[in-house]
């Protein structure tokens, strides 16, 4: 009979249990990856070799990136300088303390999950006047102090609805930091490589205006001599002229290139000046990783972040669903009361309270079902803007490989074209010191060796660059990093 009688009380115990288990609102699934096998219609070639005898490289799928890439382009200078970009960067210290905020706030969000205990003290002094002509009136002092407690029943899951999606914006800042680290890292690189291709540009058309100023010094020889005409030492100048005016606008990207570079680093241009780079001294990675489609999505934090806030998204429709059904609290307080402040530790003075409270949204305009809908319609298009990113994501990936293919093409083409180039210069210059040619046909050499010495230099910064573009549009293994 005893046993009996306690199965209704079990069974009201089990079903409380199972109400605070219980969140309304749709439960967040990862989307999937995209079905796809590849990046690219056709497949990939894997190995990109210029045949005129460059380096070689091949791409090996699924194989794990480093985090420290940029050490595969064998300069220690360039080491150095992304361990210093690391340390001092302003954005990543932003970064960092914009992580440490939102994860605050997922800790302040669980606050809510348990009681709420208070220490409250409070003073009434009343005064009440006599209810007869004979009866004084009289002035009462009542002191109280002692703890109060509350509790918000987390039946329907509000509370953990939102400390679920706190706790996706705090995800949501952890790849923004992982985001803000690759931009770094790859600026950093980008921007070296740029200053070692644009001194061998420099340095190239250096050496042309040189070549320039020995061609005018021979049309001066001959003019002297009687054996060429004024306008070829004028069309001599001018080519001379001419190829002077490319040097500025290279010197200033040059300048802008080192000045970026700094503020990477976190140094004030005046006060610090990046190295030198060379392209001689930049090695060419010879094995580039590829992740699988299905990994990308998994590993770049653009696409982490968005998938984070689609998260958030979700969690937000099962706070405003939770807030269309009744709240529950329970409180209570303990208190010790005296008309004497001296009073206080006596026995009899202590008052106790209990109360549980029940709140049942009815009629509120329409209020609490129009913020669900917009909840909703906020999850919708947070999922078209991951939908998005995704797509943008394997363009770039795709647009790389493309450009790898293309930079080793490229490379061939400029090689041969700078060998034939030279060769042609050279048998041009001596024809022309015979008398055999006019100046005409030496300049002509002289202005196809000089687009063929800038687009070789060219040519070899853009494979450096789009090989160190590809590590980052994999993600450049920032889970493996210490951020």
């Amino acid at each position: 009979m005893r046993s009996r009688q306690r199965r209704p009380e079990v069974g009201i115990a089990g079903l409380f249990a199972l109400l605070c288990g219980c969140a309304v609102g749709p439960d967040f699934v990862r989307p999937e990856p995209p079905p796809t096998p590849g990046y690219t219609p056709e497949p990939m070639p894997t190995q990109l070799a210029p045949a005129a005898g460059g380096p070689e490289q091949s791409l090996a799928l699924a194989h794990e990136i480093s985090a420290r890439w940029w050490e595969l382009f064998g300069s220690g200078s360039l080491d150095e300088v992304v361990a210093r970009a690391i340390g001092a960067s302003p954005t990543l210290a932003s970064a960092r303390a914009t992580l440490a905020q939102a994860q605050e706030s997922v800790a302040a969000a669980r606050g809510a999950l348990f009681p709420q205990l208070d220490l409250g003290s409070q003073v009434d002094r009343a005064h009440v006047a006599g209810l007869r002509s004979d009866t004084p009136a009289s002035t009462t002092t009542l002191y109280s102090v002692g703890p109060s407690v509350s509790y918000l029943i987390d039946v329907f899951g509000v509370v953990r609805r939102s400390v679920e999606q706190q706790a996706a914006l705090a995800e949501l800042q952890r790849y923004e930091l992982a985001a803000a680290w690759l931009s770094l890292t790859g600026n950093t690189v980008g921007e070296s490589i740029s200053i070692a291709s644009l001194r061998a540009q420099i340095a190239a058309v250096e050496d042309v205006v040189a070549d320039d100023e020995q061609n005018l010094a021979l049309v001066e020889r001959k003019f002297t001599a009687g054996k060429a005409a004024r306008v070829d030492v004028l069309t001599a100048e001018t080519q001379l002229a001419s190829d002077r005016t490319q040097l500025p606008p290279l010197r200033q990207a040059l300048a802008a290139a080192r000045d970026a570079l700094s503020v990477l680093a976190g140094e004030l241009p005046a006060e610090w000046s990046p190295p030198d780079f060379t392209l001689e001294e930049l090695e060419l990675p010879r094995e580039l990783p590829l992740s699988l489609p299905s990994q990308l999505v998994r590993q770049r934090p653009d696409i982490l972040a968005s998938e984070a806030q689609l998260h958030a998204a979700s969690a937000a429709i099962g706070v405003a669903t939770a807030e269309l059904y009744p709240s529950f609290t329970l409180s209570g307080s303990v208190a010790q009361q005296a008309l004497e402040a001296s009073s206080f530790l006596t026995a009899g003075g202590a008052a106790w309270a209990l109360a549980a409270q029940a709140a049942v949204p009815l009629v509120h305009g329409g209020t609490l079902r129009a913020q669900r809908r917009g909840a909703i319609d906020a999850y919708q298009a947070s999922l078209a803007d991951y939908e998005q990113v995704v797509l943008q994501a394997f363009q770039q990936v795709a647009d790389v490989l493309r450009a790898l293919a293309h930079d080793a093409e490229l490379v061939d083409a400029q090689h041969a074209l700078l060998d034939a180039a030279r060769e042609a210069l050279a048998l041009q210059r001596k024809s022309y010191a015979a008398g055999r040619t006019d100046l005409l046909q030496l300049l002509d050499a002289q202005r196809s060796y000089e687009q063929a010495r800038l687009g070789f230099a060219r040519a070899q910064g853009q494979r450096l660059g789009d090989t160190a573009e590809l590590f980052v549009a994999l993600g450049g293994a920032w889970w493996q990093a210490s951020i």
